[in-house]
């Protein structure tokens, strides 16, 4: 995915040029306006590469670009963003017939932090993953009846065990879907690609997956390492060099971020992410996590389940402790801020949890 705003033509299209590059096969470019829109039919002039294009939260945009895309990205929790009226159905009806019509495949990219909300607030909170299948599953069903069948799902979450499961649970009640894994906000490099690798090994060894993308918080010169994690990763399991099963459920930190892309409003986000990594390695043996997200359409709903979480606006971070908002602090105040509060959540931890 380019990180590049979208409007900034010549920097997206380098970014798409060295994305395509390093390997990857299909590049997702985010549009969330009708500038980005425009921006994006002149990048498909500059670029053969296949493209797919994230709607983001308007739904309305498809027809616009469809044109100059190979794929289309809907998430089933932000189609209730616009028009909340109107049924969830009619509007995939709409987006099935603009890819029909405009030979485009579609992904349904179902994510932790936007679940569809009837089907969360069906669930005990703590099962993440059930209200992730039956979205993902109720779409399916709905794409079949419309005869549209040129679509792949994702079911994407930080913790490499609930890709695991979730992907597992998807494939066995529909092996016929397509499946593009992904371990999303993984964070930086390396753990973000040893996040990563847990995933794909338990998935793809079991013959689950079709496409994958590496989610990696690193600056935008950067990018193309995770072309080069996804492809290294791939190779490794086809030759046999896995690793010994690793559990991030062990009583560890845990800082998760997401990766740089579009929708960040200011790039002092990755810097915040390896300085929040730096100040928090006295913590490095509690059983804490921390969520770092860089914009805010994910950030919110994606950093109630951290003990503590960031989500960065264009001048403010937002600091959370669980789903409850602590404040909004400068870049430059935030660390202090988070360490207070860090300090607090080890305290309350049981001593077995704290070891």
């Amino acid at each position: 995915m380019t990180a590049t705003h979208t409007q900034d033509i010549d920097a997206t299209v380098a970014q798409i040029v060295a994305l395509h590059a390093a390997g990857a096969d299909v590049i997702r470019v985010a549009v969330d306006s009708t500038k980005d829109a425009a921006a994006l039919a002149e990048i498909r002039k500059q670029t053969d590469a296949n493209l797919a294009v994230d709607l983001q939260e308007n739904y309305r945009l498809a027809e616009v670009v469809a044109p100059y895309v190979d794929k289309i990205r809907y998430n089933p929790g932000h189609l209730y963003h616009h028009e909340r009226e109107k049924p969830w159905q009619e509007k995939v009806k709409y987006l099935a017939s603009i890819a029909q019509d405009n030979d485009c495949a579609m992904r349904v990219g179902v994510n932790c932090g936007s679940v569809d909300p009837a089907k969360k607030d069906k669930h005990d909170p703590a099962d993440s993953i059930t209200p992730m299948l039956e979205s993902a599953w109720e779409h399916c069903d709905f794409l079949d009846s419309l005869g549209y069948h040129r679509y792949c799902v994702s079911m994407k979450d930080s913790d490499p065990q609930k890709v695991i499961e979730g992907n597992k649970r998807f494939a066995e009640k529909r092996p016929d879907v397509p499946l593009h894994l992904g371990v999303t906000e993984a964070g930086m490099p390396p753990d973000g690609i040893i996040k990563t690798r847990i995933a794909f090994e338990q998935l793809i060894s079991h013959g689950i997956g079709d496409t994958i993308r590496v989610s990696l918080t690193v600056p935008n010169s950067r990018k193309p390492e995770e072309i080069v994690a996804g492809r290294k990763i791939l190779e490794d399991i086809a030759a046999g060099r896995v690793r010994s099963f690793v559990d991030y459920g062990l009583q560890t930190l845990n800082i998760i971020s997401c990766p740089s892309c579009s929708r960040v409003e200011n790039e002092a986000f990755i810097d915040l992410a390896q300085q929040v990594k730096e100040m928090t390695a006295y913590a490095k043996d509690h059983a804490v996590t921390i969520a770092v997200m860089g914009c805010r359409v994910n950030g919110p709903g994606e950093t109630d389940d951290a003990d503590l979480g960031l989500w960065c606006g264009p001048n403010f971070v937002n600091l959370k402790k669980g789903p409850v908002e602590l404040g909004a602090f400068p870049y430059d105040a935030i660390l202090p801020r988070l360490k207070e509060e860090l300090d607090k959540v080890i305290a309350a931890k049981p001593a077995k949890q704290r070891a």
